[in-house]
C-alpha cells in the first residue's frame, strides 16, 4: 500500500506541475494572439483559435429576490448557472424576471488542434 501512495502522491504533484505550465502556455499564447491582434494562427501542424464566451455569473442575493418561492430556491440551493439555464429552458423561470441577477463575465478559450 506504501508504493501506491507514494506513487499516488507523486501524480497528484505531476498534475500540480502539469496545470501550471498549462495555464503559463495558455497565457503566452494569448499574449501572442494579443500582440499580433488575431484570434487564429498556425504553428506547424497545429491550428490555433481563441474563441471568446459570455458566462454569466449570478448574484445570490439578487437572485433571491427575484425567486422568491422557497420550493424554486431549493431546486437550486445556491446559484448555478447550468440549472438556472436549465430551468429557464424549460420555462419554469422567465428570463426576464432574472434580467438583472447576474453579470456577463467574458472569458477566452483556447483549442489548439492538429491540423
Amino acid at each position: 500500500m506504501d508504493k501506491i501512495v507514494k506513487r499516488y502522491y507523486q501524480l497528484k504533484q505531476q498534475q500540480k506541475e502539469t496545470e501550471q505550465e498549462l495555464k503559463e502556455l495558455r497565457d503566452q499564447i494569448i499574449t501572442f494572439c494579443e500582440e499580433q491582434g488575431t484570434s487564429e494562427f498556425a504553428a506547424g501542424p497545429y491550428r490555433v483559435k481563441l474563441v471568446s464566451q459570455s458566462r454569466k455569473e449570478y448574484d445570490d442575493t439578487k437572485l433571491y429576490e427575484a425567486l422568491p418561492d422557497l420550493e424554486l430556491w431549493r431546486m437550486l440551493s445556491k446559484s448555478d448557472p447550468a440549472k438556472i439555464a436549465g430551468l429557464v429552458k424549460l420555462g419554469v423561470i422567465k428570463e426576464g424576471r432574472i434580467q438583472d441577477t447576474f453579470a456577463l463575465k467574458e472569458i477566452t478559450l483556447l483549442q489548439v488542434d492538429r491540423k
